[in-house]
């Protein structure tokens, strides 16, 4: 899991060569007088020190990245326009070429598009640990064609999450969420190994309480998911709420909120009911055990937090983590939400924009395009 990338810095003068940088720039956009602009640049920001660097080293820097889900069509509203835009702004001197997804041969790991995007580079870094994941043309042929090396926030999420799986101050608790338990399962369960304490909420946590034989109303179910569930309770380091909180089957919930109230459950969830939120007991637990803890890990919310009414516990998780003095690493594009909401970003140790390339990196200890940088014939 640890085992070293290539780093650029190896290649001292870059003067007069040309630097092909893969990111990810998958921003939010949304319309901001009659065009789209990009309304989070958090990850265009955290790439600018590596450009400049490598501008000061006196290379021609180009960068590269997938938008959207344009399925290998030209889709004029998946152009990178927008964030070209605000790199210029933030970057001027770094070229953004157009979507890689406008080209089929991207996510079918094309060797031809791969050696296509890579003539006339000297050289190419990885920045974009989020698609680390995906063995992608742009990320799997340029090592195999030029000297290729990780860009410093991929050496930084890569070496943040395998510090904490290989050797986390202790109490180490984990808390995990979100809508599906298919996405997180084993998750979860390499994380029941590794962890103290996996403390699991949101819609995920239901097939769990079903496993238990509670009630669980018409809240998320995946049936087939329970044999599994009920094995990692039975464990004894995997904490399922004790209570949750939600609304009448047909009620409107999200961002717009609703006109009913929202209802305390105690451990069932009568019929005609959804559960979309941990409740006070849960909530109280949950909090009782993060404040204990040495090392955090915090991916994925507890509840429908971005309706108010049933944000209870992904604040009451977000500001316990946030008040820890422990070593706490968010990941998860929900939980990083989560945490911006409430103002609270820049009061934990780390937040990783790995999405689902962290949780593939936790469960499996290595990604496919970690492997191409450290496979490559140019090392």
């Amino acid at each position: 899991m640890s085992l070293p990338l290539p780093t650029y810095e190896r290649w001292g003068s870059l003067v007069g060569k040309r630097v092909l940088v893969r990111v990810d720039f998958n921003t939010p956009v949304d319309v901001v007088n009659g065009q789209l602009e990009v309304t989070d640049d958090f990850r265009i920001r955290a790439t600018v020190p590596l450009f400049e660097d490598l501008l000061e080293r006196g290379a021609r820097v180009v960068a590269c990245t997938h938008f959207g889900r344009p399925n290998g069509e030209i889709v004029e509203k998946y152009s990178v326009a927008p964030v070209r835009r605000r790199l210029s702004e933030l970057c001027g001197d770094v070229e953004l070429l157009e979507n890689l997804r406008f080209n089929p041969g991207e996510e079918s790991n094309d060797r031809a598009f791969g050696e296509q995007l890579i003539a006339g580079f000297d050289y190419y870094i990885n920045e974009a640990f989020s698609a680390s994941h995906r063995a992608h043309a742009s990320i799997m042929v340029p090592p195999l064609l030029v000297p290729s090396a990780a860009g410093p926030n991929l050496q930084r999420e890569v070496s943040t999450l395998a510090s904490l799986l290989e050797d986390p101050a202790r109490p180490f608790v984990a808390i995990v969420g979100g809508a599906k338990v298919k996405d997180k399962l084993g998750f979860v369960k390499v994380l029941s190994q590794k962890a103290d304490v996996v403390l699991v909420g949101g819609g995920m946590a239901y097939t769990f309480e079903a496993s238990q034989g509670r009630s669980i109303g018409s809240s998320l179910f995946d049936a087939s998911y329970l044999d599994e569930c009920a094995e990692l309770l039975a464990g004894g380091n995997v904490l399922i709420p004790e209570d949750s909180r939600g609304l009448p089957d047909g009620a409107s919930f999200g961002p717009e909120g609703g006109s009913d109230s929202v209802i305390e459950f105690g451990d069932n969830i009568p019929s005609g009911f959804e559960g979309l939120d941990i409740g006070p007991k849960a909530i109280k637990a949950f909090v009782e055990a993060i404040a204990g803890a040495k090392t955090i890990l915090w991916n994925g919310p507890m509840g429908v937090f971005e309706d108010a009414r049933l944000s209870a516990g992904t604040e009451a998780v977000a500001r316990a983590v946030a008040a820890s003095s422990a070593v706490s690493v968010i990941g998860g594009g929900d939980s990083v939400a989560a945490l911006q909401s409430y103002g609270l970003e820049d009061q934990v140790s780390f937040v990783s924009t790995g999405g689902g390339a962290s949780l593939e990196f936790v469960e499996q200890g290595d990604l496919p395009g970690l492997r191409a940088l450290r496979e490559s014939p140019w090392n």
